[in-house]
């Protein structure tokens, strides 16, 4: 399976996460948020940066996860009446830190708060699954269609 991240260049050249808190996980919890489309990936990091930055190098990290059984899936009919909303982000977070706690799965497959009928996929980094199950396969050259601005 595939999975793609855009990111800077600079970040595009290895699977890292900083711990940063956001809507699945608590600060220091090391996870790394993907997509299961390009433009899924796109319409995320537009969203997350409030802006389109064509200045920046972007890149599509192409990342392989060899095996669709260490995914564990939520669907929005378990998550709270408004998860799509701000207010919701504590009890998110507690959802997702009880996975990444837990590491029963590897990868938690999510609904994209943007498009609901689409995934997000977040990565456990300190799962012992992550190093043999998840690789970057290569980097791709990203641009911004001038149409968008």
């Amino acid at each position: 399976m595939e999975l793609f991240r855009i990111a800077t260049k600079e970040y595009s050249k290895q699977l890292t996460a900083s711990g940063s808190p956001n809507r699945w996980n608590k600060r220091g919890e090391f996870v790394l948020y993907t997509s299961g489309s390009r433009s899924l990936s796109t319409l995320e990091l537009v969203v997350h940066r409030n802006a389109i930055k064509p200045r920046l190098a972007y890149k599509t990290m192409v990342i392989a996860l060899s095996d669709d059984g260490l995914i564990h899936s939520i669907d929005k009919t378990d998550l709270p009446k408004h998860w799509t909303k701000m207010q919701a982000y504590a009890q998110l977070q507690e959802i997702g830190s009880q996975w990444y706690q837990n590491k029963n799965s590897l990868v938690l497959k999510i609904p994209s708060a943007i498009i609901q009928q689409e995934h997000n996929y977040i990565i456990n980094t300190k799962h012992p699954e992550f190093e043999s199950h998840i690789k970057l396969i290569r980097t791709e050259n990203y641009f911004w269609d001038e149409r968008l601005f």
